[in-house]
């Protein structure tokens, strides 16, 4: 069986909430742990996918990201929400909740 691309899981019927984010940044840093906190509590309900901007310039240009970290939930292709700046768990967790 194939590895799963990028492609392949936006496009699916699981969530998936990229974050879009750059080796240099701080604040995408800090979110670090937030997300791997958010990744246990929707365990089987979402994917996480990290996404270097850096070596994916193509990819973040399409989804206009101008700044990271930027966060973006797609399900079936569809974006969902999108929001730049780095959240605290609580938040992120109420936003989720809320959109899937």
């Amino acid at each position: 069986m194939a590895k799963k691309t990028f492609w392949d899981y936006i496009n699916g019927e699981q969530p998936v909430l990229v974050d879009f984010y750059a080796t240099w940044c701080g604040p995408c840093q800090q979110l670090t742990p937030a997300l791997k906190e958010v990744a246990g509590d929707f365990q089987g309900k979402l994917k996480i996918l990290k996404i270097d901007i850096d070596k994916n310039q193509k990819t973040a240009a399409r989804f206009k990201v101008r700044g990271v970290p930027n966060l973006i939930l797609f399900k079936e292709g569809k974006i969902l929400w999108q929001q730049a700046g780095a959240l605290s768990r609580h938040q992120l967790t109420g936003i989720l909740n809320e959109k899937i």
